[in-house]
């Protein structure tokens, strides 16, 4: 590694595929409207059309969208040589996939469903209808991680030692009411992204301690989580999320610091404040041998650029461009694994304190 650093070297975006596939969106929730479509219109990546049960709802979007709205899912699943994008809530993902024509190219709405054993579910349908299929865990691919991961490679930082995730905001809960009498919220649907990050950057850890919780103010399942990640000795990774700081910008926060041997990064995730009109990501480096932060100029920003990353490495890999498809239904079971470790570490009790010993 040179000590050279030069921040327009790192890479930020995910190569476009030659020949796009139409895209089939299942779902016309909030996200599919602020991330999904905006992204593919930018990539230059076609839309076949948008289903929802919610004809209205599929009909109203896909105007505002200028995209066409199937009018039955038998429409939809026959669209040809597509790419099946699902923009569902985590227990609608088997019913469209048992559906799909064997050998179909799709896209999953994070979670792989409501737990592990319905993760399992999904891998064993993917599996059985050689669907190849990756998971929407869309954070890898913001310009601002795969930059960060280029970083790391190239030896910036030397070997990471520290991963410190911060969140201290106020998540509007409500722009997504089919959360409302979930059971599981926080890391399931939140920090799931977080902790799949975590493992694309330093791989699986042994187990993790977590404990996450609600707040007296709503009903929401939980909205706050501390956790830590178990790398032995090698790597201290602690997370430490709470949406209810809702107490004005000044003190909120929502930010990474990742520290090696030899150099450190910070990142500032933007879109989580004031969410979804959100602020500018933010990436530094200290890099080996710097004697100073330097700011890496951004691209773009995690919504909705990293959708169209993301999309671009399964269009690729259906066109046989790219080998490996980056966040694989196998791939994502994993993460789901390492949430479902963090919610049975949750609902266990802590070790004990020792009392005081009595008087004689």
């Amino acid at each position: 590694m040179t000590e050279t650093f030069d921040p327009s070297s790192l890479r930020q975006w995910w190569p476009k595929p030659v020949a796009p596939r139409p895209i089939v969106i299942f779902g016309a929730g909030s996200i599919v409207g602020d991330a999904h479509l905006p992204a593919y219109r930018n990539a230059g990546f076609p839309v076949a059309g948008i289903f929802d049960p919610d004809a209205g709802k599929a009909a109203a979007l896909a105007r505002a969208s200028d995209v066409m709205a199937f009018t039955s899912e038998e429409e939809a699943l026959s669209a040809e040589n597509a790419i099946f994008d699902l923009a569902t809530p985590p227990a609608a993902h088997a019913s469209i996939l048992s559906k799909l024509p064997k050998g179909s190219f799709a896209l999953i709405q994070k979670p792989l469903g409501s737990d592990l054993a319905a993760a399992t579910g999904i891998l064993e349908i993917c599996r059985e209808r050689n669907i190849r299929a990756a998971a929407n865990f869309q954070l890898r691919f913001a310009p601002m991680m795969l930059a960060l991961k280029d970083a790391i490679a190239t030896g910036y930082l030397g070997e990471v030692v520290d991963f410190d995730a911060w969140l201290a905001l106020a998540t509007p809960w409500g722009l997504w009411p089919f959360l409302k009498g979930l059971p599981r919220i926080e890391i399931a649907m939140h920090s799931i992204h977080y902790l799949d990050l975590v493992r694309s950057l330093l791989g699986d850890p042994r187990g993790v301690h977590a404990k996450t919780i609600g707040h007296p103010n709503h009903d929401v399942a939980q909205t706050r989580t501390a956790a830590i990640l178990d790398y032995g000795d090698a790597v201290r990774c602690v997370l430490s999320v709470n949406h209810d700081h809702d107490f004005g910008r000044r003190f909120q926060a929502c930010e990474f610091r990742i520290c090696g041997t030899r150099g450190a990064a910070y990142v500032k995730l933007g879109v989580n404040l004031d969410y979804p009109r959100g602020e500018p990501d933010e990436l530094w480096i200290r890099p080996a041998g710097g004697a100073d932060w330097i700011q890496v100029p951004l691209e773009g920003s995690w919504f909705p650029d990293a959708f169209a990353n993301r999309m671009a490495n399964l269009q690729r890999h259906a066109g046989g461009e790219d080998d490996e498809l980056i966040g694989s239904v196998e791939d994502a079971w994993r993460t789901m694994a390492l949430v479902e470790a963090a919610y049975q570490s949750s609902a266990r009790p802590a070790t004990p304190i020792a009392a005081l010993p009595l008087e004689n």
